[in-house]
């Protein structure tokens, strides 16, 4: 099956060929000149003009130029069958001389016959000349012997002089073949021909008006970077000469032209990706064909592939390959230049423009404009959608022009493109997106964008983007203290986005290197981070202790690594009580030695120890701030003290030290307090009742088993309250808690499990939870219920399993720990426990005094379930009627916090205390009619007023009423606001940033330290 056939949009060429061969045949030629691109069909459209000739009685002589000839009148000697030896043989004996060449007698004066009919393609249906034809050679002959002097008497020079006198005999010569009948010379690419052969051709159109010869030449005409030399018409009378310009093929006939090489139905899609790879170039349309061509049998032919390693048996690319050679080595780099700058798949490099593509191929800027312009209107390119600047028409031809270029040309172009970007002041990612490609280059404004790139990829949130420019710096010359910087970087951000291992190699060597003092601690305190977030405290206490000696002279960086050590601690209980006591006995002794960040931490002990009160550690951070910090220690401070102001229910202000703290941390450098601040940030949407806002760490998809986090532990909590049991029963089975290490993140996961056993109605396996984080945090000194209130938790199982007086005991203890603290939050919690474990007159006091203390309380998180307590406890008491009043306000305080859990116990609660109907939800999910909801759901999903309007065949001021109500009840302003007041179900399939689980992506900076604290 021939995928070649009838030509496609050539019709008018073709009746111009018949037009001008029936002229030629009446005595008057005249040169044709067929100009295109290449690829357009110049050759088939001359061999359609040779064989209408020969249909119609003329004698064809065909040529074919190539630059691999270059002697002299080569192609015209191959339009009459001639060698180089006969001719110049010949010329050089002068006219006159007796031997014939070619079959011509010595007599070459008028009328003389070539005999040479068969050799020269005389067509089928050729006859004797006609009177006219006759007359016109023997007008010529007279004409070639008046003319001949321009030939052989030019010039002076002996060769100049020889190629007149060949020149002449050639014309006498193709004279001679006209005697028989007209003839219809084809001459395929004179662009390629010798300069004597053009020069030749040139004469011969002048002289052929009056002749029966039509010369038919086709030539190609396309813009390229280097300028082509003049056309062989650019000398000649418009008179003289007609031009026919080829287009190339439209997208209908490219597509019926493929639909006529397969037998099946072709899929729309599938013609549609071929003629695009091929942008309208038969060449290009036919190479590709004979490559995708199903094995015989009609079959479906196999899909476009986006690279040339697909295609067999490489028609295409080889196309594609002499495309590029006809329009020259200049076009060719910057058109495989074109390639580097549109093809990054990584997106480190813009669209190209023609300033970039002159610098990076070495090309003259003035002419690629018009390069990409012409290119551009043939189909070989296509501007962006967005309107910037061209790129290849399809994946496919990308590959192809790109395939064979030499890997050092490659890179050498790459190298151009980095230097031209930057002198413009491209942006850092795009300029080292080629300097990712190029060879060392050896000077330092290479490291400089480097690294800024790895900067702005962190910066952007795409820090799996950052280390391959920062292992590209390292090809570069560093000196060792910059080297030293580089791979703390580099080895922090490959800890987590490539593996742990990746990443610890590089800390350590890091670690080895020759640094300031700064870098030494950054590095060591970033190599510490890893190897504590491998389970490795002990090792990381000796690569920070390593550093004393180093730094005896700065007093300031010891205090910091003691810092950091002393935080690094909190991983592994035994070395924690080591590490306080010895903090402890410094600033006993040498309280100059601790620092202001030293002493926060001792602040911090004291507090999770349930040996200050909030009012006090409060008033002692604060000083803490006031006095001055080194920078590498200010961290530490502002960390900690986020964390005491965060249990003491200073919230406000705790979230500007979060806030001013990670405004000061290197995202892309492993720290300690880097993840403490965004604990602290967690801790305090938790504080506040943000369900929605809190959500699990970040983390790399891996085996079940890793060790869990805070984030995680508050998001298991989060789903409790907001009724999504089954969610966090699949978030704590991603944990294996019976191996995890002794951290305080562990344990507070631990209590958080044990809530969710509690609600799914496991009091028994709550408990044990309950008690195994009591244990642990025991064994760390940790005692307050400021971090884990885990005696109350405890406590409720103890009294729902029917132990009340094992109960009592531990709502005491929490009760006393909670008094030293002293905030209302954490006694109200305390006192509503106590009194449920009493029960009685007196657990009914003591219910109305948590009551009364968590109305004080900044958040009020705490007072619904007090609320819930105390109702039940009257009820249980018999005062049923003055229950349902704390019930009611519980269930609507549930309600607006989005506490569904909450919500349902007062519902329940209220039912038990003889409520006849339970309270109508008034604001909250549950207040929603069904028609609010489904508008509402609709909305968050994205579609539009009109839309909602036409899926439900609703007016659309229906729409807008609803939308108005379902605000109110949610309490939110906008649409922007549904999906996180609807929960999970609006952000189904809706929202980038929401996976089915209503799961959050989140940024690579909370990715980052969360790996180091434990995730490993």
């Amino acid at each position: 099956m021939s995928v070649r056939g009838p030509l496609h949009e050539r019709g008018d060429a073709l009746e111009l060929v018949a037009a001008e061969a029936a002229r030629a045949r009446s005595g008057t030629g005249r040169l044709l000149l067929l100009s295109g691109a290449t690829g357009t069909g110049r050759t088939a459209l001359l061999e359609a003009a040779a064989g209408h000739g020969e249909t119609h009685g003329m004698r064809v002589l065909r040529a074919r130029c190539s630059p691999d000839t270059n002697a002299p009148f080569a192609a015209v000697l191959q339009l009459l069958s001639l060698d180089q030896d006969a001719l110049w043989q010949r010329s050089e004996r002068g006219p006159g001389a007796g031997e014939a060449i070619a079959g011509v007698g010595a007599e070459e004066g008028a009328g003389a016959d070539v005999g040479a009919g068969a050799r020269v393609g005389v067509g089928a249906g050729a006859t004797a000349p006609s009177p006219v034809h006759s007359h016109a050679c023997a007008r010529s002959h007279a004409h070639a012997h008046s003319h001949s002097h321009t030939y052989t008497h030019t010039h002076d020079d002996d060769r100049v002089h020889d190629d007149g006198r060949a020149g002449a005999r050639l014309w006498r010569l193709l004279l001679a073949h006209a005697g028989d009948a007209p003839l219809l010379v084809a001459v395929d690419d004179v662009h390629r021909a010798d300069e004597q052969s053009r020069q030749w051709l040139a004469d011969a159109a002048r002289r052929i008006d009056r002749l029966p010869v039509l010369l038919v030449v086709t030539e190609r005409a396309q813009y390229d970077v280097d300028p082509a030399g003049p056309g062989l018409a650019h000398a000649l009378s418009p008179d003289l000469v007609r031009t026919h310009a080829l287009a190339p093929l439209s997208a209908d006939s490219a597509a019926e032209l493929v639909r006529s090489a397969f037998d099946d139905a072709l899929p729309d899609a599938w013609v549609d990706d071929c003629v695009r790879a091929c942008a309208g170039s038969p060449l290009l349309l036919h190479a590709l064909l004979d490559d995708l061509r199903a094995v015989p049998g009609g079959r479906t032919p196999a899909p476009v592939p986006a690279t040339c390693a697909a295609l067999y048996p490489g028609a295409y690319p080889a196309a594609v390959s002499w495309w590029l050679d006809c329009a020259g080595p200049a076009t060719t780099d910057v058109a495989r230049s074109l390639t580097l700058a549109t093809a990054d798949p990584a997106g480190h490099a813009p669209y190209a423009d023609a300033e970039l593509l002159a610098g990076m191929a070495g090309a003259d800027p003035a002419r690629v404009p018009g390069w990409l312009t012409s290119t551009t209107r043939l189909g070989m390119l296509r501007p962006s959608p967005d309107g910037g600047h061209p790129d290849y028409a399809h994946p496919l031809l990308r590959d192809a022009v790109s395939s064979g270029w030499p890997g050092a040309r490659r890179q050498a172009a790459h190298r151009a493109a980095a230097e031209t970007m930057l002198r413009r002041g491209d942006p850092a990612e795009a300029v080292a997106g080629h300097v990712l490609r190029a060879p060392a280059i050896g000077a330092p404004w290479a490291v400089g964008v480097l690294l800024d790139a790895a900067s702005a990829a962190v910066r952007a949130g795409r820090a799996g983007d950052a280390p391959a420019f920062l292992r590209r710096a390292l090809e570069e010359p560093l000196t060792p203290e910059r080297r030293s910087s580089v791979l703390t970087e580099l080895g922090s951000l490959e800890f987590v986005t490539v593996r742990p291992a990746a990443g610890m190699s590089r800390l350590a060597e890091a670690v080895r290197l020759p640094g300031t003092p700064r870098d030494r601690v950054r590095a060591a305190v970033a190599f510490g981070t890893a190897l504590t977030g491998q389970g490795e405290t002990r090792a990381a206490i000796v690569v920070l202790r390593s550093l004393d000696e180093q730094l005896r002279d700065h007093p300031g960086l010891v205090r910091t690594v003691r810092t950091a050590s002393t935080l690094l601690s909190d991983q592994d209980p035994d070395v924690r009580r080591e590490m306080y006591r010895r903090l402890r006995e410094t600033a006993d002794h040498s309280p100059h030695l601790v620092g202001t960040a030293g002493r926060a931490l001792l602040v911090r002990y004291e507090a999770t120890a349930g040996l200050t009160s909030a009012r006090t550690a409060v008033r002692r951070v604060r000083a803490l701030l006031e006095e001055p910090s080194d920078p590498l220690g200010e961290p530490f401070l502002l960390g900690t003290a986020a964390a005491v102001t965060q249990w003491a229910d200073e919230l406000d202000e705790a979230e500007r030290l979060v806030e001013r703290g990670l405004a000061g941390q290197s995202a892309s450098l492993l720290h300690p307090m880097h993840a403490a601040l965004l604990n602290v940030r967690a801790d305090i949407a938790a504080a506040r009742g943000a369900h929605e806002d809190v959500t699990p760490a970040p983390r790399p998809a891996g085996p079940v088993g890793r060790a869990p986090g805070n984030q995680d532990a508050l998001a298991v909590l989060a789903l409790v309250e907001r009724g999504r049991t089954e969610t966090a029963t699949t978030l704590a089975d991603d944990f294996e808690l019976r191996d995890a290490p002794g951290s305080w993140e562990a344990n507070r996961f631990l209590y958080a499990r044990g809530v969710l056993r509690a609600a799914d109605g496991d009091p028994g396996g709550a408990l044990d939870d309950f008690l195994e984080c009591g244990r642990r945090q025991s064994a760390r000194e940790v005692l307050s219920p400021v971090v884990t209130p885990w005696r109350t938790a405890a406590a409720e199982c103890r009294v729902a399993l029917g132990r009340p007086e094992e109960a009592l005991a531990l709502a005491r203890e929490e009760l006393r720990l909670a008094t030293v603290w002293n905030t209302p939050r954490l006694v109200g919690r305390s006192l509503s426990s106590l009194g449920t474990a009493t029960g009685g007159r007196q657990g009914l006091d003591l219910a109305d005094r948590a009551v009364r203390l968590l109305r004080e309380a900044p958040a009020g998180t705490e007072l619904p379930a007090a609320l819930i307590a105390q109702g039940r406890q009257l009820t249980a008491a018999g005062e049923r009627t003055r229950a349902r009043e704390p019930l009611r306000e519980a269930a609507e305080r549930a309600e607006r916090l989005g506490a569904v859990r909450l919500h349902t116990q007062a519902q329940q609660a209220l039912r038990e205390a003889g409520a006849r109907r339970a309270a109508a939800p008034r604001t909250g999910t549950d207040a929603l009619t069904p028609s609010e909801r489904r508008i509402a759901t609709l909305a968050a999903n994205g579609h539009t007023n009109p839309e909602i309007s036409t899926l439900l065949h609703l007016a659309r001021r229906t729409v807008e009423t609803h939308l108005t109500s379902a605000f109110r009840k949610l309490g939110i302003r906008g649409r922007g606001e549904l999906a996180g007041a609807l929960g999970r179900g609006a952000c189904a399939g809706k929202a980038p940033h929401c996976d089915g689980a209503g799961h959050h992506d989140h940024d690579a900076a909370g990715f980052l330290v969360h790996r180091a604290q434990g995730a490993g």
